[in-house]
Protein backbone atom coordinates (compact mmCIF):
# COMPACT_ATOMS: atom_id res chain seq x y z
CA UNK A 1 0.00 0.00 0.00
CA UNK A 2 1.25 3.47 -0.87
CA UNK A 3 1.64 5.78 2.13
CA UNK A 4 0.30 9.28 1.51
CA UNK A 5 0.80 11.10 4.81
CA UNK A 6 -1.72 13.57 6.19
CA UNK A 7 -0.20 16.98 6.83
CA UNK A 8 0.03 16.35 10.59
CA UNK A 9 1.83 13.04 9.89
CA UNK A 10 4.28 14.82 7.58
CA UNK A 11 4.92 17.37 10.34
CA UNK A 12 5.58 14.60 12.89
CA UNK A 13 7.92 12.77 10.52
CA UNK A 14 9.90 15.99 10.00
CA UNK A 15 10.12 16.52 13.75
CA UNK A 16 11.51 12.99 14.27
CA UNK A 17 14.08 13.68 11.55
CA UNK A 18 15.20 17.00 12.99
CA UNK A 19 14.81 16.56 16.77
CA UNK A 20 17.23 14.05 18.38
CA UNK A 21 15.00 13.59 21.46
CA UNK A 22 11.25 13.82 20.91
CA UNK A 23 8.02 12.88 22.65
CA UNK A 24 5.26 12.12 20.14
CA UNK A 25 2.13 12.42 22.25
CA UNK A 26 -0.42 11.31 19.66
CA UNK A 27 -3.86 9.83 20.23
CA UNK A 28 -4.36 6.21 19.29
CA UNK A 29 -5.31 5.95 15.63
CA UNK A 30 -3.21 8.88 14.41
CA UNK A 31 -0.53 6.59 12.96
CA UNK A 32 2.38 6.73 15.43
CA UNK A 33 3.91 3.50 14.10
CA UNK A 34 3.94 4.39 10.40
CA UNK A 35 5.19 7.91 11.24
CA UNK A 36 8.13 6.41 13.14
CA UNK A 37 8.90 3.72 10.54
CA UNK A 38 8.94 6.35 7.78
CA UNK A 39 11.38 8.47 9.77
CA UNK A 40 13.60 5.45 10.50
CA UNK A 41 13.69 4.57 6.80
CA UNK A 42 14.79 8.12 5.95
CA UNK A 43 17.33 8.39 8.78
CA UNK A 44 18.98 5.08 7.95
CA UNK A 45 18.93 4.86 4.17
CA UNK A 46 18.76 8.48 2.97
CA UNK A 47 20.61 10.43 5.65
CA UNK A 48 22.81 7.63 7.08
CA UNK A 49 22.16 9.17 10.49
CA UNK A 50 21.40 5.95 12.40
CA UNK A 51 22.74 2.42 12.34
CA UNK A 52 20.84 0.19 14.77
CA UNK A 53 17.34 0.99 16.02
CA UNK A 54 15.75 -0.48 19.15
CA UNK A 55 11.96 -0.46 19.66
CA UNK A 56 10.74 -1.08 23.22
CA UNK A 57 7.08 -2.08 23.33
CA UNK A 58 4.44 -3.97 25.33
CA UNK A 59 4.86 -7.72 24.78
CA UNK A 60 1.92 -8.30 22.41
CA UNK A 61 2.80 -5.18 20.41
CA UNK A 62 6.42 -6.33 20.20
CA UNK A 63 5.37 -9.73 18.88
CA UNK A 64 3.64 -8.52 15.74
CA UNK A 65 2.50 -4.91 15.42
CA UNK A 66 5.74 -3.36 14.19
CA UNK A 67 6.50 -6.16 11.70
CA UNK A 68 2.93 -6.13 10.34
CA UNK A 69 2.91 -2.35 10.01
CA UNK A 70 6.18 -2.23 8.11
CA UNK A 71 4.93 -4.95 5.71
CA UNK A 72 1.74 -2.98 5.10
CA UNK A 73 3.44 -0.02 3.37
CA UNK A 74 5.39 -0.08 0.12
CA UNK A 75 8.10 2.31 1.33
CA UNK A 76 8.94 0.37 4.54
CA UNK A 77 8.70 -3.25 3.32
CA UNK A 78 12.46 -3.57 2.90
CA UNK A 79 13.19 -2.75 6.54
CA UNK A 80 14.45 -5.82 8.41
CA UNK A 81 12.94 -6.42 11.83
CA UNK A 82 14.20 -8.86 14.46
CA UNK A 83 11.94 -9.57 17.45
CA UNK A 84 13.96 -10.07 20.64
CA UNK A 85 11.51 -12.24 22.58
CA UNK A 86 11.25 -15.64 24.25
CA UNK A 87 13.96 -17.52 26.11
CA UNK A 88 17.39 -16.02 26.68
CA UNK A 89 18.83 -18.20 23.91
CA UNK A 90 16.19 -16.95 21.46
CA UNK A 91 16.78 -13.34 22.50
CA UNK A 92 20.55 -13.63 22.02
CA UNK A 93 20.02 -15.24 18.61
CA UNK A 94 17.65 -12.42 17.59
CA UNK A 95 20.17 -9.77 18.71
CA UNK A 96 22.81 -11.42 16.55
CA UNK A 97 20.55 -11.57 13.50
CA UNK A 98 21.32 -8.76 10.99
CA UNK A 99 18.41 -6.29 11.02
CA UNK A 100 17.56 -2.59 10.89
CA UNK A 101 15.15 -2.62 13.84
CA UNK A 102 15.23 -4.81 16.94
CA UNK A 103 11.94 -5.03 18.87
CA UNK A 104 11.97 -6.05 22.53
CA UNK A 105 9.33 -6.09 25.27
CA UNK A 106 9.83 -3.55 28.03
CA UNK A 107 10.18 -6.21 30.78
CA UNK A 108 13.45 -7.34 29.18
CA UNK A 109 15.12 -3.91 29.17
CA UNK A 110 17.09 -4.57 32.41
CA UNK A 111 18.36 -7.84 30.86
CA UNK A 112 19.28 -6.09 27.59
CA UNK A 113 21.23 -3.34 29.36
CA UNK A 114 23.07 -5.90 31.47
CA UNK A 115 23.79 -7.98 28.34
CA UNK A 116 25.50 -5.11 26.48
CA UNK A 117 26.62 -2.85 29.36
CA UNK A 118 29.15 -0.34 27.94
CA UNK A 119 28.95 -1.90 24.46
CA UNK A 120 25.39 -0.63 23.91
CA UNK A 121 24.91 -0.80 20.10
CA UNK A 122 21.59 1.02 19.53
CA UNK A 123 22.05 4.64 18.48
CA UNK A 124 18.28 5.19 18.15
CA UNK A 125 15.65 4.01 20.64
CA UNK A 126 11.87 4.14 20.19
CA UNK A 127 9.72 3.64 23.30
CA UNK A 128 6.24 2.54 22.27
CA UNK A 129 3.79 3.41 25.06
CA UNK A 130 6.16 5.88 26.66
CA UNK A 131 3.96 6.33 29.74
CA UNK A 132 5.00 2.84 30.89
CA UNK A 133 8.33 4.51 31.83
CA UNK A 134 6.67 7.05 34.13
CA UNK A 135 7.86 5.37 37.35
CA UNK A 136 11.33 6.71 38.25
CA UNK A 137 11.84 3.81 40.69
CA UNK A 138 11.16 1.03 38.18
CA UNK A 139 14.04 -1.16 36.95
CA UNK A 140 13.20 -0.46 33.30
CA UNK A 141 13.57 3.30 33.86
CA UNK A 142 16.82 2.99 35.84
CA UNK A 143 18.33 0.64 33.24
CA UNK A 144 17.48 2.90 30.30
CA UNK A 145 18.70 5.94 32.23
CA UNK A 146 22.07 4.21 32.69
CA UNK A 147 22.63 3.73 28.93
CA UNK A 148 20.96 6.99 27.88
CA UNK A 149 24.36 8.67 27.16
CA UNK A 150 25.00 6.01 24.48
CA UNK A 151 21.73 6.84 22.65
CA UNK A 152 21.94 9.55 19.98
CA UNK A 153 18.24 9.64 19.11
CA UNK A 154 15.24 8.76 21.25
CA UNK A 155 11.51 8.94 20.51
CA UNK A 156 8.74 8.35 23.04
CA UNK A 157 5.31 7.39 21.67
CA UNK A 158 2.15 7.63 23.75
CA UNK A 159 -1.38 8.97 23.69
CA UNK A 160 -1.51 10.10 27.32
CA UNK A 161 1.87 10.85 28.90
CA UNK A 162 0.42 11.75 32.30
CA UNK A 163 -2.55 9.45 32.97
CA UNK A 164 -2.32 9.94 36.74
CA UNK A 165 -1.24 13.58 36.79
CA UNK A 166 1.66 15.84 35.90
CA UNK A 167 4.09 14.05 38.24
CA UNK A 168 4.14 11.20 35.70
CA UNK A 169 5.95 13.47 33.24
CA UNK A 170 9.24 13.78 35.08
CA UNK A 171 10.70 10.31 34.37
CA UNK A 172 9.64 10.36 30.71
CA UNK A 173 11.03 13.82 30.02
CA UNK A 174 14.23 12.89 31.89
CA UNK A 175 14.80 10.06 29.40
CA UNK A 176 14.49 12.62 26.62
CA UNK A 177 16.69 15.42 27.94
CA UNK A 178 18.57 14.09 30.99
CA UNK A 179 16.82 16.48 33.36
CA UNK A 180 17.52 19.68 31.43
CA UNK A 181 13.92 20.96 31.44
CA UNK A 182 12.19 19.52 34.51
CA UNK A 183 15.21 19.08 36.73
CA UNK A 184 17.71 16.34 37.58
CA UNK A 185 15.62 14.87 40.42
CA UNK A 186 11.96 14.05 40.98
CA UNK A 187 12.23 15.69 44.41
CA UNK A 188 13.25 19.03 42.93
CA UNK A 189 10.48 18.77 40.31
CA UNK A 190 7.92 18.12 43.04
CA UNK A 191 9.10 20.99 45.21
CA UNK A 192 9.00 23.50 42.35
CA UNK A 193 5.63 22.68 40.83
CA UNK A 194 3.55 20.79 43.41
CA UNK A 195 2.24 21.02 46.94
CA UNK A 196 1.11 18.27 49.32
CA UNK A 197 -2.52 17.29 48.91
CA UNK A 198 -3.55 14.28 51.00
CA UNK A 199 -1.33 13.70 54.02
CA UNK A 200 -1.17 12.79 57.68
CA UNK A 201 1.32 14.00 60.28
CA UNK A 202 4.12 11.73 59.06
CA UNK A 203 3.43 11.03 55.41
CA UNK A 204 2.33 12.72 52.19
CA UNK A 205 0.04 10.50 50.10
CA UNK A 206 -0.48 12.70 47.05
CA UNK A 207 0.46 16.02 45.49
CA UNK A 208 -1.50 18.58 43.48
CA UNK A 209 -0.01 21.08 41.01
CA UNK A 210 0.54 24.63 42.14
CA UNK A 211 -1.46 27.34 40.39
CA UNK A 212 -0.17 27.81 36.86
CA UNK A 213 2.14 24.77 37.05
CA UNK A 214 0.43 23.06 34.11
CA UNK A 215 1.12 25.98 31.75
CA UNK A 216 4.71 26.38 32.94
CA UNK A 217 5.50 22.68 32.49
CA UNK A 218 3.91 22.59 29.03
CA UNK A 219 5.97 25.60 27.99
CA UNK A 220 9.18 23.99 29.30
CA UNK A 221 8.73 20.77 27.34
CA UNK A 222 6.99 22.24 24.28
CA UNK A 223 10.12 22.18 22.11
CA UNK A 224 10.68 18.43 22.54
CA UNK A 225 7.07 17.20 22.67
CA UNK A 226 4.44 17.11 19.94
CA UNK A 227 0.94 16.76 21.35
CA UNK A 228 -2.01 16.00 19.09
CA UNK A 229 -5.52 14.76 19.73
CA UNK A 230 -7.57 12.86 17.18
CA UNK A 231 -10.50 15.26 17.34
CA UNK A 232 -8.24 18.17 16.31
CA UNK A 233 -7.56 16.70 12.87
CA UNK A 234 -10.60 17.08 10.67
CA UNK A 235 -8.84 15.47 7.72
CA UNK A 236 -9.18 12.15 9.51
CA UNK A 237 -12.31 10.15 8.69
CA UNK A 238 -15.05 10.25 11.32
CA UNK A 239 -14.35 6.60 12.01
CA UNK A 240 -10.94 4.91 12.05
CA UNK A 241 -10.30 1.15 12.09
CA UNK A 242 -7.36 -0.23 14.03
CA UNK A 243 -6.50 -3.93 13.64
CA UNK A 244 -4.41 -5.37 16.46
CA UNK A 245 -2.82 -8.68 15.43
CA UNK A 246 -2.61 -11.26 18.20
CA UNK A 247 0.24 -13.77 17.91
CA UNK A 248 -0.34 -17.03 19.74
CA UNK A 249 2.55 -18.35 21.80
CA UNK A 250 4.00 -21.74 20.82
CA UNK A 251 1.83 -23.75 23.23
CA UNK A 252 -1.37 -21.93 22.25
CA UNK A 253 -0.55 -22.18 18.53
CA UNK A 254 -0.03 -25.92 18.81
CA UNK A 255 -3.32 -26.35 20.67
CA UNK A 256 -5.17 -24.12 18.18
CA UNK A 257 -3.71 -25.88 15.13
CA UNK A 258 -4.48 -29.32 16.57
CA UNK A 259 -8.11 -28.53 17.38
CA UNK A 260 -8.65 -26.71 14.08
CA UNK A 261 -7.21 -29.62 12.09
CA UNK A 262 -9.26 -32.21 13.99
CA UNK A 263 -12.47 -30.30 13.31
CA UNK A 264 -11.79 -29.48 9.68
CA UNK A 265 -10.61 -32.98 8.74
CA UNK A 266 -13.98 -34.37 9.82
CA UNK A 267 -15.84 -32.51 7.05
CA UNK A 268 -15.78 -32.52 3.29
CA UNK A 269 -15.33 -29.05 1.85
CA UNK A 270 -17.34 -29.91 -1.24
CA UNK A 271 -20.51 -30.84 0.66
CA UNK A 272 -20.47 -28.27 3.45
CA UNK A 273 -23.55 -26.06 3.69
CA UNK A 274 -24.29 -22.77 5.42
CA UNK A 275 -25.57 -24.44 8.58
CA UNK A 276 -22.55 -26.67 9.14
CA UNK A 277 -20.22 -23.81 8.11
CA UNK A 278 -21.71 -21.60 10.82
CA UNK A 279 -21.27 -24.30 13.48
CA UNK A 280 -17.65 -24.95 12.50
CA UNK A 281 -16.59 -21.30 12.26
CA UNK A 282 -18.25 -20.52 15.59
CA UNK A 283 -16.07 -23.17 17.21
CA UNK A 284 -12.98 -21.79 15.47
CA UNK A 285 -13.85 -18.25 16.56
CA UNK A 286 -14.07 -19.51 20.14
CA UNK A 287 -10.60 -21.01 19.74
CA UNK A 288 -9.25 -17.67 18.51
CA UNK A 289 -10.67 -15.95 21.57
CA UNK A 290 -9.03 -18.45 23.91
CA UNK A 291 -11.66 -20.92 25.16
CA UNK A 292 -14.27 -23.39 23.86
CA UNK A 293 -17.35 -25.11 25.19
CA UNK A 294 -17.10 -28.87 25.50
CA UNK A 295 -20.01 -31.26 24.87
CA UNK A 296 -21.37 -30.60 28.35
CA UNK A 297 -21.21 -26.81 27.85
CA UNK A 298 -18.28 -26.54 30.24
CA UNK A 299 -15.61 -23.93 29.44
CA UNK A 300 -12.22 -25.33 28.37
CA UNK A 301 -9.50 -22.68 28.44
CA UNK A 302 -7.02 -22.93 25.55
CA UNK A 303 -4.93 -19.73 25.80
CA UNK A 304 -4.87 -16.19 27.23
CA UNK A 305 -3.07 -14.52 24.32
CA UNK A 306 -6.04 -12.43 23.23
CA UNK A 307 -6.87 -11.47 26.82
CA UNK A 308 -3.26 -10.27 27.24
CA UNK A 309 -3.47 -8.23 24.04
CA UNK A 310 -6.77 -6.76 25.24
CA UNK A 311 -5.25 -5.67 28.55
CA UNK A 312 -2.30 -4.07 26.74
CA UNK A 313 -4.74 -2.21 24.50
CA UNK A 314 -6.55 -0.85 27.56
CA UNK A 315 -3.21 0.28 28.96
CA UNK A 316 -2.60 2.14 25.71
CA UNK A 317 -5.94 3.93 26.08
CA UNK A 318 -4.66 5.32 29.40
CA UNK A 319 -8.00 5.47 31.16
CA UNK A 320 -10.14 6.48 28.18
CA UNK A 321 -13.48 4.65 28.28
CA UNK A 322 -14.15 1.80 25.85
CA UNK A 323 -17.24 -0.03 24.66
CA UNK A 324 -16.18 -3.69 24.42
CA UNK A 325 -18.08 -6.21 22.31
CA UNK A 326 -17.70 -9.91 23.03
CA UNK A 327 -19.04 -12.85 20.99
CA UNK A 328 -19.47 -15.73 23.46
CA UNK A 329 -20.54 -15.91 27.09
CA UNK A 330 -17.20 -17.42 28.09
CA UNK A 331 -15.49 -14.39 26.51
CA UNK A 332 -17.45 -12.18 28.90
CA UNK A 333 -16.60 -14.30 31.92
CA UNK A 334 -12.88 -14.34 31.10
CA UNK A 335 -12.87 -10.58 30.41
CA UNK A 336 -14.60 -9.86 33.72
CA UNK A 337 -12.04 -12.03 35.53
CA UNK A 338 -9.11 -10.15 33.94
CA UNK A 339 -10.68 -6.74 34.50
CA UNK A 340 -11.37 -7.54 38.17
CA UNK A 341 -7.61 -7.22 38.76
CA UNK A 342 -7.65 -3.56 37.67
CA UNK A 343 -9.07 -0.43 39.26
CA UNK A 344 -11.24 0.28 36.21
CA UNK A 345 -14.97 0.80 36.63
CA UNK A 346 -16.45 -2.13 34.69
CA UNK A 347 -20.11 -2.71 33.89
CA UNK A 348 -22.16 -5.05 31.74
CA UNK A 349 -24.73 -3.30 29.55
CA UNK A 350 -28.05 -4.54 30.91
CA UNK A 351 -30.34 -1.69 32.00
CA UNK A 352 -31.21 1.90 31.04
CA UNK A 353 -29.24 2.96 34.13
CA UNK A 354 -26.10 1.44 32.57
CA UNK A 355 -26.69 3.54 29.44
CA UNK A 356 -27.12 6.69 31.54
CA UNK A 357 -24.04 6.06 33.69
CA UNK A 358 -21.92 5.36 30.58
CA UNK A 359 -23.00 8.63 28.98
CA UNK A 360 -22.21 10.43 32.25
CA UNK A 361 -18.64 9.04 32.07
CA UNK A 362 -19.14 6.98 35.23
CA UNK A 363 -18.04 3.74 33.52
CA UNK A 364 -14.58 2.96 32.12
CA UNK A 365 -15.31 -0.37 30.40
CA UNK A 366 -18.79 -1.22 29.17
CA UNK A 367 -19.16 -4.86 28.13
CA UNK A 368 -21.89 -5.67 25.63
CA UNK A 369 -22.97 -8.37 23.22
CA UNK A 370 -23.63 -6.90 19.74
CA UNK A 371 -27.01 -8.64 19.50
CA UNK A 372 -28.26 -6.85 22.61
CA UNK A 373 -26.68 -3.47 21.88
CA UNK A 374 -26.98 -3.12 18.12
CA UNK A 375 -30.17 -1.07 17.96
CA UNK A 376 -31.70 1.95 19.63
CA UNK A 377 -29.04 2.71 22.23
CA UNK A 378 -27.39 6.14 22.28
CA UNK A 379 -23.94 5.70 23.80
CA UNK A 380 -22.06 8.40 21.91
CA UNK A 381 -21.53 10.68 24.93
CA UNK A 382 -19.66 8.07 26.96
CA UNK A 383 -16.57 7.59 24.79
CA UNK A 384 -15.13 7.18 21.31
CA UNK A 385 -13.34 3.80 21.47
CA UNK A 386 -14.96 0.50 20.44
CA UNK A 387 -13.08 -2.76 21.03
CA UNK A 388 -14.15 -5.97 19.32
CA UNK A 389 -12.73 -8.76 21.46
CA UNK A 390 -14.43 -11.30 19.22
CA UNK A 391 -16.08 -10.71 15.85
CA UNK A 392 -19.06 -12.49 14.33
CA UNK A 393 -20.19 -12.94 10.73
CA UNK A 394 -23.17 -10.56 10.83
CA UNK A 395 -22.36 -7.41 8.86
CA UNK A 396 -25.61 -5.81 10.02
CA UNK A 397 -24.89 -6.43 13.71
CA UNK A 398 -21.32 -5.20 13.27
CA UNK A 399 -22.32 -1.94 11.60
CA UNK A 400 -25.21 -1.27 13.96
CA UNK A 401 -23.10 -2.00 17.05
CA UNK A 402 -20.43 0.48 15.89
CA UNK A 403 -23.20 3.06 15.38
CA UNK A 404 -23.77 3.13 19.14
CA UNK A 405 -20.82 5.53 19.32
CA UNK A 406 -20.52 6.68 15.72
CA UNK A 407 -23.70 8.73 15.56
CA UNK A 408 -24.99 12.29 15.73
CA UNK A 409 -23.87 13.97 18.93
CA UNK A 410 -20.46 12.28 19.01
CA UNK A 411 -17.85 15.01 19.48
CA UNK A 412 -14.69 12.90 18.94
CA UNK A 413 -13.33 10.71 16.17
CA UNK A 414 -14.52 7.15 16.70
CA UNK A 415 -11.81 4.46 16.70
CA UNK A 416 -12.81 0.81 16.17
CA UNK A 417 -10.23 -1.71 17.42
CA UNK A 418 -10.24 -5.34 16.20
CA UNK A 419 -8.29 -8.01 18.09
CA UNK A 420 -7.58 -10.72 15.51
CA UNK A 421 -5.42 -13.84 15.82
CA UNK A 422 -2.76 -13.94 13.11
CA UNK A 423 -3.64 -16.85 10.82
CA UNK A 424 -6.88 -17.49 12.71
CA UNK A 425 -10.39 -17.60 11.35
CA UNK A 426 -11.25 -14.22 12.84
CA UNK A 427 -8.97 -12.71 10.17
CA UNK A 428 -11.42 -14.16 7.63
CA UNK A 429 -14.31 -12.51 9.46
CA UNK A 430 -12.51 -9.17 9.64
CA UNK A 431 -11.78 -9.28 5.90
CA UNK A 432 -15.43 -10.03 5.08
CA UNK A 433 -16.69 -7.20 7.30
CA UNK A 434 -14.10 -4.78 5.94
CA UNK A 435 -15.08 -5.56 2.35
CA UNK A 436 -18.80 -5.42 3.23
CA UNK A 437 -19.28 -8.62 1.23
CA UNK A 438 -22.09 -11.14 1.56
CA UNK A 439 -20.79 -12.64 4.78
CA UNK A 440 -22.54 -15.97 4.27
CA UNK A 441 -20.78 -16.44 0.93
CA UNK A 442 -17.52 -15.30 2.47
CA UNK A 443 -18.00 -17.70 5.38
CA UNK A 444 -18.40 -20.66 2.99
CA UNK A 445 -15.44 -19.61 0.85
CA UNK A 446 -13.09 -19.01 3.81
CA UNK A 447 -14.01 -22.27 5.52
CA UNK A 448 -13.60 -24.37 2.36
CA UNK A 449 -10.17 -22.78 1.82
CA UNK A 450 -9.16 -23.76 5.37
CA UNK A 451 -10.43 -27.32 4.91
CA UNK A 452 -8.42 -27.72 1.70
CA UNK A 453 -5.31 -26.32 3.38
CA UNK A 454 -5.59 -28.78 6.30
CA UNK A 455 -6.25 -31.70 3.95
CA UNK A 456 -3.21 -30.76 1.87
CA UNK A 457 -1.10 -30.73 5.01
CA UNK A 458 -1.89 -34.35 5.89
CA UNK A 459 -1.45 -35.85 2.43
CA UNK A 460 1.50 -38.34 2.26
Amino acid sequence: MKFIPHSYQRYCIDRVLTTPALGLLLDMGLGKTVITLTAIMDLKYNRFAVNKVLVIAPKKVAESTWAKEKDKWDHTKLLRISTVLGSQAKRVKALNTPADIYVINRENIPWLVEYYRNSWPFDMVIIDEFSSFKNHQAKRFKSLKWVRPHIKRIVGLTGTPAPNGLLDLWAQVYLLDGGERLGKTITGFRERYFEPNQRNRDRIFSYSPKDGADEVIQKLIGDICVSMKAEDYLELPDITYNTIPVVLDAKAKKAYDKLEAEMLLQVDGSTIDAGSAAVLTNKLLQLCNGAVYDEERQIVNIHDCKIEAFMELLEGLNGKPALVFYNFQHDKERLLKALAKTSLRVRELKTPEDETDWNNREIDILLAHPASAAYGLNLQQGGNHVIWFGLNWSLELYQQANKRLHRQGQTEKVIIHHLTVAGGVDEDVATALENKTSTQDQLMYALKARIEKVQEGVKP
